[in-house]
């Protein structure tokens, strides 16, 4: 793959830190976007090679100028990576609304934001990938996530569309969708809830816990994620989403079982309503 420049957000930790690290050392250029001078700091003592954007995803109204200005000073970005977002744990009858709205606004809306602020780059010079990080968890869901999963699912259909949207102009949209890895993202980086309602103590505890216990100890290796990432963007015909990881792989197909039976067994009621 020729040299390509790279737009990454979230790019001093998990996911983007280690797709920015394979990128840089394809030989290609790394913007990376991180929230503080702090994070700047660390990110560019990690990976010097990095030209490293303050970017709050949050900050809707300031995204469009701070990628032309990434541009004007960098060039034309080829590949964006989506990547910048958290999760939240939490039964939803104990969680505030407030903590699904800042879900929403970082993992759906400030993904969307960064999008469009490319698009119509990308749509001009007729080229350009999308990778939109959403999640086994926009496919499937499990009791603790409703947060979570909400926000993923939405991205998951909003990168559909904007995939067949964009298909016109010769740009790319992948939804990556990766099972659980051993990044940050159950650990240090996960908003909780606090409980609240013992009814759910049986239910979401031992989910809680088994959370914890995993922290660290998951299947998927961040390093061979961005290794696929590279080879995905490598590619002329990428598909609509790729999940990534054995557990991720497992637990949609079996989804993908249950919805079909599910069909099938509700299919007489589902045809009554045609005029």
């Amino acid at each position: 793959m020729l040299q390509k420049t790279f737009f990454i957000t979230g790019a001093n930790s998990g996911f983007g830190l280690a797709i920015a690290q394979a990128a840089l050392e394809a030989g290609h250029r790394v913007i990376g976007t991180v929230r503080s001078q702090a994070a700047r700091v660390s990110l560019l003592e990690r990976l010097p090679d990095v030209r490293a954007v303050l970017c709050n995803v949050i900050e809707f109204d300031r995204i469009p100028a701070i990628v032309a200005q990434a541009e004007e000073d960098h060039g034309p970005v080829d590949v964006l990576i989506n990547n910048a977002g958290y999760g939240h744990e939490g039964v939803l009858e104990e969680s505030p609304l407030e903590e699904m709205r800042r879900q929403f606004d970082v993992n759906v809306f400030g993904t969307v934001a960064i999008a469009k602020a490319f698009l119509p780059r990308f749509r001009e010079r007729r080229r350009g990938f999308i990778v939109n990080v959403t999640s086994m968890g926009g496919l499937i869901t499990m009791p603790g996530l409703a947060s979570y999963c909400g926000s993923k699912f939405a991205l998951q259909g909003i990168s559909e569309v904007m995939r067949a949207e964009m298909a016109p102009f010769g740009v790319h949209v992948t939804a990556l969708c990766p099972g659980s890895f051993r990044t940050d993202w159950a650990g240090r980086s996960m908003v909780r809830t606090e409980r609240s309602i013992t009814d759910y103590n049986a239910l979401f505890d031992p989910i809680r816990a088994a959370r914890h216990e995993k922290d660290g100890k998951q299947l998927g290796d961040p390093t061979k994620l961005a290794a696929a990432v590279l080879q995905l963007v490598a590619s002329d015909m990428p598909p609509p989403q790729l999940l990534l990881g054995s557990d991720a792989l497992r637990l949609v197909r079996e989804r993908l079982v249950q919805l079909e039976k599910e069909i099938m067994d509700w299919e007489e009621l589902t045809r009554s309503t045609d005029g």
